[in-house]
């Protein structure tokens, strides 16, 4: 099989071994959960349940008190009472309302009991009613980004769609989740990609991996001659480069296209999503299950118990007893939710996973780029190594002389924080923060504009 890719780059060291091959554990159930009800990009939601209310696992417990497009209800993941509504800590360090459910001591122990909706038959259903079963079972983008998977199988009408890509690259160092997922529910994943189709209208879709991957390869040919796929569905390899599992990347490695300047992967005439949200959309459809679990990799040099484990979104990694999942917290000296990469450190252990959680990594001293910044000695290795082809290096010059608009010029907006700049800068300088920064004051100063009628 050919191995596609796409320009530029990084070969970085995996450091996928400690859980490269291993199954899903079910973790034990928690004794109570931290549910955020606020885990998807887009309009806030509302909470639906008080303190002292008994919940089910599977109970929506919050949602837009007027449904919207961009909105995504959150349900409780354990079978308990809820102890308090409170302001908690949460991936992006941010603070926000969450649901502290207190778990029953006779739920079973395997959390099997969920109430879930009728299952529904894609076949006898229309196509409204499918984007709405997949918005009330609460499913998001699983790879980090969480845009409500509903809204993005349902472009405008002037967006053609022509190719379905289900995004199994994987790229980031330590994550072995999405393989652990699709060797364990091949069947699913295809079901959620032959649901789509149908969903969408598109008769070509492709299932994209990288080669380290290629021993999947079989598996997946079964299970597309097996499958009810309504057009035709393919495997690609891509090289193990970082960030292949970046949409635009992917797209460009899998298509040859190009998602233009300021546009998404629609404007190619793409849909993306990641493995892990097609065999949620199965879930729904054929259990009527909603998103109350999450699979993810916990590994990292101070967890001496790494694995792949499936946790109820809530579930607070020190919760879990020790037997299962060992901490070393003398050399812990950094936590980071997601990959390295494009992950974000948080302060403590005491942060819930939720539903865009791929991993958890537990790093020692020896792992961690502790080096000061020093000042740029103008190697343009940041614009040789950058994905989207940008400038990291005047993008952050003009930043720090204060000119935005130069730098939005520069591609400011079209970086996808992979973090690559930052990780073959010699002077070791935090080019992907600064960026964040930078991001967030345009849009500031956009809405500003908007609030005052000069953007009108």
């Amino acid at each position: 099989m050919p191995v596609s890719t796409f320009k530029r780059g990084l070969r970085l060291p995996t450091r996928k071994h400690a859980t490269e091959g291993k199954a899903v554990e079910l973790a034990p159930l928690p004794k109570q959960v931290v549910i955020p009800i606020n885990q998807h990009f887009g309009a806030p939601n509302a909470c639906l349940v008080a303190a002292g209310d008994k919940v089910r696992r599977g109970q929506k417990i919050a949602d837009a008190q007027t449904p919207g497009p961009m909105t995504v209800p959150v349900h409780a993941s354990i079978t308990g009472m809820v102890k308090k509504i409170e302001m908690r800590t949460q991936a992006n360090n941010a603070e926000g309302p969450c649901v502290v459910i207190e778990a029953e001591p006779s739920e079973p122990k395997d959390a099997e009991s969920i109430l879930c909706m009728p299952p529904l038959d894609i076949d006898s259903c229309g196509r409204e009613e499918a984007l709405a079963r997949i918005r009330e079972a609460g499913i998001i983008g699983m790879g980090g980004a969480g845009f409500p998977t509903h809204v993005k199988l349902n472009p405008p009408p002037d967006k053609r769609i022509d190719v379905i890509i289900v995004d199994g690259a994987e790229c980031e160092p330590y994550l072995t989740t999405d393989e652990a997922a699709m060797t364990e529910k091949p069947d699913l994943l295809v079901r959620g990609l032959s649901i789509v189709m149908k969903i969408t209208g598109v008769n070509r879709a492709i299932i994209g991996m990288e080669e380290n991957k290629a021993k999947l390869v079989p598996m997946f040919e079964r299970e597309l001659r097996l499958g009810d796929i309504p057009g035709d569905a393919g495997i690609r390899l891509c090289r193990t480069l970082y960030p292949q599992g970046g949409e635009k990347m992917l797209i460009t490695a899998l298509t040859g296209r190009e998602v233009p300047s300021g546009g998404l992967p629609m404007d190619a005439g793409c849909i993306v999503s990641n493995a892990g949200t097609f065999i949620a959309i199965a879930e729904a459809f054929t259990q009527g299950k909603p998103l109350v679990d999450r699979d993810l990799t916990v590994s990292g040099g101070a967890c001496k118990t790494p694995k792949n484990i499936r946790a109820p979104i809530g579930t607070i990694l020190a919760d879990l007893p020790v037997e299962f999942m060992d901490i070393d917290s003398g050399r812990l000296v950094k936590i980071l939710f997601g990959g390295p990469m494009m992950g974000s450190a948080v302060p403590s252990l005491e942060i819930p996973i939720q539903k865009n959680t791929s991993g958890i990594i537990l790093m020692t001293k020896e792992e961690t780029a502790a080096d000061p910044e020093g000042y740029c000695i103008r190697c343009c290795r940041c614009i040789n190594n950058c994905p989207c082809r940008l400038s990291p290096v005047i993008m952050n010059n003009s930043l720090e002389e204060g000119d935005i608009d130069y730098a939005v010029k520069a591609g400011l907006l079209d970086c996808i924080e992979c973090g690559s700049c930052t990780y073959v800068c010699p002077a070791r300088i935090k080019l992907v923060q600064r960026f964040r920064v930078g991001k967030q004051r345009q849009r500031m100063r956009q809405a500003a504009l908007v609030s005052t009628g000069a953007g009108a």
